[in-house]
């Protein structure tokens, strides 16, 4: 049975998981993971999904201020073995209902074109293409989606 847990960036689970995201990215952004692991640091965040499977973690998420509308998406992973399950799904929901609690009426993210899962669950979840806003802007590598919910 799938459990989701609200808790911060200091949770165990989180930070193993970012571990196994940040070495899947690397791979991914190759010369380009530079530049963009500087903007996924992860102290500090308040807002965070862990998904278990049991008490085995399986996913994660968070959101973060961006402005007085809009949370930021970050650090969605779930790892390989555990695609396609609708996971990743519902991590992006939960936090979207956490974002709509604190008063926030849409979500914004960044995910890279070389992760074609992440475009494909943003997509399938009710998120259109925006402009590449903030320090993606002119980022070839990158696109930006956004979802309105209020």
């Amino acid at each position: 049975m799938l459990t989701l847990k609200r808790t911060d960036s200091s949770d165990a689970d989180f930070t193993a998981l970012v571990k196994l995201l940040d070495a899947d990215l690397a791979i991914r952004d190759g010369d380009d993971h530079a530049f963009y692991d500087q903007f996924n640091k992860v102290t500090a965040i308040k807002y965070v999904i862990v998904a278990c499977e049991d008490t085995i973690p399986v996913g994660c998420g968070a959101i973060k201020h961006l402005s007085d509308e809009a949370m930021d998406v970050k650090r969605m992973y779930v790892p390989e073995d555990r695609r396609g399950r609708g996971i990743a799904g519902e991590i992006l929901a939960a936090l979207e209902h956490w974002a709509a609690e604190l008063g926030y009426t849409k979500c914004l993210l960044e995910t890279g074109l070389k992760q074609p899962e992440a475009i494909a669950l943003y997509k399938k979840s009710g998120y259109t293409i925006i402009p590449n806003y903030g320090q993606y802007a002119g980022v070839e590598n990158s696109v930006c989606y956004e979802k309105v919910f209020l």
